[in-house]
C-alpha cells in the first residue's frame, strides 16, 4: 500500500462494463520527507486509480496497486492496477504526526 494525494478526476464515457459507475482519480503517490522525517512529500509520480470509497480532490488516500488491486470485493472483476482503499485521516512517524487531515 501508499499513501497518495488526489489530484484530480478522468472522464471516461466508454469503459468496460464491470467499471461503469466508478469515480476514476489521478492521484500523486507521497512519501515519507526523508532527511527530517517531519512532513510528506511527493514521489512526483502520477496513477488513475479506480475510487470506491468516494474521496475527494486533495485528500490524502491509501492506494494499492498490481493484483492486489483486484481482491477487494468491489473491483475482483475489473482490469485494474490501482484502486484507493481508504481515507488517511492521520499519519504519524516515530510519534510525531505528519499529517492530519484536520490541520
Amino acid at each position: 500500500m501508499f499513501v497518495a494525494k488526489v489530484t484530480g478526476s478522468l472522464v471516461s464515457t466508454q469503459k468496460v462494463d464491470t467499471m461503469v459507475g466508478y469515480k476514476l482519480l489521478i492521484v500523486e503517490p507521497y512519501r515519507l520527507e526523508p532527511k527530517q522525517r517531519k512532513k510528506l512529500e511527493t514521489t512526483g509520480r502520477t496513477f488513475v486509480a479506480v475510487d470506491t470509497l468516494g474521496a475527494g480532490q486533495g485528500e490524502y488516500v491509501l492506494i494499492t496497486q498490481g493484483s492486489s488491486a483486484r481482491l477487494t470485493a468491489e473491483t475482483k472483476n475489473m482490469p485494474i492496477d490501482c484502486v484507493v482503499v481508504g481515507i488517511v485521516d492521520q499519519v504519524h512517524v516515530d510519534s510525531r504526526k505528519v499529517y492530519s487531515k484536520e490541520d
